[in-house]
């Protein structure tokens, strides 16, 4: 059974860092692309970023680009998220989602909930 579990998050003033972590297991995920999103209360879930497992490419949405970096530890089977900058509306709650051949993400996390103060 895929099991994606998130942890890092917290509650941050504006302009400071928080990193992410999502530990993946249940199946290998050297197939599988590793995405981000995130959705605050009111709002559509959004895009945050994605890399691929075994090539490292990566993608991100355009309100986190230069500000935010996604990475793997394919040993660890985990995805990082590093927050920089960060902005009050970043708060949401954050989810690893991981997309293994089929086009879209089947398996998701329970959700990291992200709070930054202005």
């Amino acid at each position: 059974q895929v099991q994606l579990v998130e942890s890092g998050g917290g509650l941050v003033q504006a302009g400071g860092s928080l990193r992410l972590s999502c530990a993946a297991s249940g199946r290998t995920f050297t197939s599988c692309t590793m995405g981000w999103f995130r959705q605050a209360p009111g709002k559509e879930r959004q895009f945050v970023a994605h890399i691929t497992w075994s090539g490292g490419n990566t993608a991100y949405g355009d309100s986190v680009k230069g500000r935010f970096t996604i990475s793997r530890d394919n040993a660890e089977n985990t995805v990082y998220l590093q927050m920089n900058s960060l902005k009050p509306e970043d708060t949401a709650v954050y989810y690893c989602a991981a997309s293994c051949g089929s086009g879209r993400y089947d398996h998701w996390g329970q959700g990291t909930q992200v709070t930054v103060s202005s």
